[in-house]
């Protein structure tokens, strides 16, 4: 295989002009019609030109596009800090709109550092993650990003933070059972807050389903429990990024509620808005308030857009419609239903080594030898095959690579909207089903 790429290699594919979107669908300029199989990166949970949202958004600038945060709040702003605080659930009930995921979790670190500090407990300045985790683009965001493909341009401008095993029982730590990952993992996490010393440990944070980096690979059932109790022993804040996974993507509006846990602070986007407007938050608990507003009168985070109404307008459109119609319980039924098809249409496949995920976030990982769970040379860039054979035919989806080390693996996400119906979740699959036989064929 590798001598057939390297006589035929890969060339990335020029990118069309998008020119409009309805429902599960997008066009191109000429025409062409592509179903959105990934919501772009698990971003459209309403799909594309939803009127009611529009209209929504329409009507807020029509009044006034935005209200400066330090001038003024808003109705947008206020109803959705609401909704919010009524999904998320027990002591999370505070939070900080921004624009983005990378702000959402920049802001999250910020505001765990903050409170640290509120307490007199200024030597907590350290941060502790996984390999294969995905949190954002900004510096802060990178550094505790196991993503080695994006962190190699900066690193060396990178603040230091401890990075430890992935949380998967498909490709376990080395000498480690897979029903024994859970124990493991959070073990490696205290033994790591001892080597530091709790005293310099700020926060741990993960994925309770890693996105990008990983493949849709939810944490198996005990370790947020226990990471939970971890934390707690020695004074560590819990910070579950939910920016790819949350938002009712995985059958439950907080991810890591099918957990039964909850963290001290938890940044949210993608989802939140619909893709209709820049959005994203950081949510954090309670308790956190009080060192906050009484040493610094509230969190130093944000920037000139924190809250922006019209952006918050789109969200409370979106999570509105998200409760009223029962997405995020149709997201649990159609994500058993897409996993049991997914299973049936790929599941014998030589090439495919594990499926897996959680609600409408589901992960598909391509292997060389099935049997050993060897991946593919990663000189192929098979996932970057897939995505533009998918692309051609009609499908978008959202492949990566590196998941395995950082160099190998390849994987797909498929994370459609809320709203796909079953026509249009079989469509993705017989697609993604044609699109992989064409690029192994000629492999």
């Amino acid at each position: 295989m590798t001598q057939a790429a390297a006589a035929s290699p890969w060339q990335p594919a020029d990118l069309p002009k998008v020119a409009w979107g309805q429902g599960v669908y997008v066009y191109d300029t000429t025409g062409k019609q592509y179903i959105d199989g990934s919501g772009g990166p698990a971003v459209f949970s309403l799909g594309h030109g939803n009127a009611e949202v529009n209209e929504a958004i329409k009507a807020q600038i029509d009044r006034v596009a935005h209200g400066y945060r330090y001038t003024f709040t808003s109705d947008p702003l206020e109803q959705l800090t609401a909704l919010v605080a009524s999904r998320s659930g027990g002591g999370l009930n505070r939070m900080v709109f921004v624009s983005s995921g990378s702000e959402a979790v920049e802001s999250c670190l910020k505001i765990a550092l903050q409170y640290h500090a509120a307490r007199g407990e200024m030597t907590r300045r350290r941060f502790i993650s996984r390999q294969r985790s995905w949190h954002g683009n900004t510096l802060g965001a990178l550094a505790i990003s196991g993503f080695r493909q994006r962190r190699e341009p900066f690193e060396g401008a990178l603040v230091e933070a401890s990075l430890l095993s992935p949380v998967n029982c498909y490709r376990p730590p080395a000498g480690v059972a897979p029903d024994a990952v859970a124990a493991y993992c959070a073990d490696e996490l205290e033994q790591e807050i001892r080597r530091l010393g709790p005293e310099q440990v700020a926060a741990f944070i993960f994925e309770p389903v890693v996105g990008a980096a990983g493949g849709a690979i939810p944490a198996p059932p005990g370790y947020a429990e226990r990471v939970r109790a971890i934390c707690d022993k020695y004074g560590v804040l819990m910070i579950a990024d939910e920016v790819m996974c949350g938002a009712g993507r995985c059958g439950t509006w907080r991810a890591l509620a099918h957990d039964g846990v909850e963290p001290d602070l938890m940044p949210v986007a993608k989802g939140l808005a619909g893709g209709y407007l820049p959005l994203g938050v950081a949510v954090y608990h309670e308790r956190l308030a009080g060192p906050l507003y009484e040493r610094h009168g509230g969190p130093l985070t944000g920037h000139t857009f924190t809250g922006h109404t019209a952006a918050c307008a789109a969200g409370v459109a979106v999570q509105t419609i998200v409760e009223r119609d029962g997405l995020i319980e149709k997201c649990a039924r159609d994500g058993d239903y897409l996993f049991a098809t997914l299973q049936e249409t790929l599941g014998d496949r030589d090439y495919i080594g594990d499926i897996r995920g959680r609600g409408l976030f589901i992960g598909i990982e391509l292997v060389a030898d099935r049997a050993r769970k060897e991946p593919f040379d990663p000189a192929l860039q098979l996932f970057a095959r897939v995505r533009d054979q998918a692309f051609e035919n009609g499908l978008i989806c959202y492949p990566s690579g590196g998941n395995v080390d950082g160099v190998r693996g390849d994987q797909i996400i498929l994370s459609p909207p809320f709203t796909a119906t079953r026509a249009e979740l079989d469509e993705i699959v017989d697609k993604l089903a044609a699109s992989l036989s064409q690029v192994l064929d000629r492999l």
